[in-house]
């Protein structure tokens, strides 16, 4: 390594503030020593890749299926798990565990995909991808949350749409999903048969954002925008762009962690034509990032898609420092951005995923300083009677005194003072 000795060169430094340097890195490495002892000991789906194509093949074998169909997302919609006869030859589950997933299957829907299936550890009650897809008793239980979080009594001006804010909207085109999350917020609203909401209501919802010359940013979701056919969506987005005040379309899919099979190079086609287009997906643990999603990341990115996360923090499945840190590293690895963590909401049937909001701010509080700020998300808590996303953050301003000075505290904890403008 070569060193800079002349003194006159603006990259030079002595050998005493090397040394200052240095015992500053010792420090620094030091405060994330924690992470450095569990992070290749957590799952991801690239260190469990091997058992992954194992279960995958026991899949096929059990549903009749061969290689060729697992590439095919129509034949992991048309052999969803619902069937819990089924289910057990897949995973280990006791007859409790079948008399408790049937319980709850009277109340609320339930189904995995193949491929999300894969991914679970056939032997681990405790691994989070059978936590987020296996129903459980807790569910049938939990009689006492809220039913309706975005009152959307009060918030839908047309079929179809939700209207949280002044620029921006949503329009629901479905209740179908690859796989039914058994944390979803809408959980009430899935019901119990398959609905492609009618073309004359999507039709009403394109009118009433062509009337709204305010609306610059359409969000496509449901249930699950992908769950559209090709031709839909292109129809859709083609619509929307015929709206000159539309600057931006948006979709919603988790199918890029529950069936990336469903990102076909002739739906990447399609989205080519639609720019500026974005994606958010959402991945909640690291087990979820894996080759396969990593290569329809690059051809929606090839595509010109700009894809980003929205976790939702789970108790018992990312509410760790530690898990969160791996799984935003495993995402910037395949290129997805950080985008939010949604504080898990206050609604019947999901108390048990439910983790505090000090637990969230903890996790951000180990991210800002300790990882790379292009990977920090925004937590959020959604606000009752669809009131919208409200930020949560630490608290690094301490006060701010008269003379325009303030005190405040970097990442590390220091106190440090800055002077400011007076207003």
């Amino acid at each position: 390594m070569s060193v800079v000795k002349d003194p006159s060169s603006p990259m030079y430094v002595p050998e005493k503030n090397r040394e200052i340097a240095r015992e500053r890195a010792r420090q620094h490495t030091e405060m994330i020593s924690d992470y450095l002892v569990v992070r290749d000991k957590i799952p991801t789906g690239f260190n469990q890749w091997d058992r992954i194509q194992k279960q995958k093949n026991h899949i096929l074998k059990i549903l009749g299926g061969a290689e060729k169909d697992w590439d095919n997302y129509k034949w992991h919609y048309q052999n969803a798990i619902r069937d819990t006869g089924i289910l057990r030859r897949i995973i280990r589950l006791s007859d409790q565990d079948i008399r408790d997933i049937e319980k709850t299957a009277t109340q609320y829907r339930w189904q995995i995909s193949p491929y999300y299936a894969s991914l679970i550890d056939p032997e681990d009650r405790d691994c989070p991808i059978f936590k987020q897809s296996v129903p459980t008793v807790a569910e049938y239980l939990d009689k006492e949350e809220m039913k309706d979080p975005y009152a959307l009594v009060y918030n839908s001006p047309a079929p179809l749409i939700t209207r949280l804010y002044p620029d921006r909207l949503i329009i629901n085109v479905t209740n179908m999903c690859a796989m039914f999350c058994r944390h979803c917020l809408r959980k009430k609203d899935i019901s119990f048969k398959d609905m492609i909401y009618p073309r004359e209501d999507i039709e009403s919802s394109l009118k009433y954002v062509s009337d709204c010359p305010e609306i610059r940013d359409v969000l496509i979701t449901g249930g699950d925008a992908l769950m559209l056919s090709d031709d839909t969506i292109d129809w859709i987005l083609t619509e929307l762009e015929r709206i000159p005040h539309v600057e931006i379309k948006r979709l919603g899919s988790r199918m890029l962690a529950t069936l990336p099979q469903r990102v076909t190079p002739g739906l990447c086609k399609i989205f080519k034509r639609h720019k500026p287009l974005y994606l958010n997906t959402q991945f909640n643990h690291p087990l979820e990032v894996n080759p396969e999603s990593e290569k329809v990341i690059d051809r929606l990115i090839d595509a010109g898609v700009l894809v980003g996360n929205q976790s939702v923090l789970l108790k018992g499945i990312n509410n760790d420092k530690n898990v969160t840190k791996k799984l935003i590293h495993e995402l910037l690895r395949i290129r997805v951005r950080p985008y939010y963590i949604f504080n898990c909401k206050k609604l019947q049937g999901i108390h048990h995923f439910r983790a505090s909001v000090g637990e969230g701010l903890n996790i951000m509080e180990n991210l800002r300083g300790y990882t790379s700020g292009l990977g920090v998300p925004t937590f959020i808590i959604t606000a009752p009677e669809g009131k919208g996303k409200t930020p949560m953050a630490p608290t690094y301003l301490l006060n701010q005194n008269r003379n325009g000075k303030l005190l405040f505290r970097p990442w590390a904890g220091q106190v440090c003072e800055y002077e400011d403008e007076d207003l």
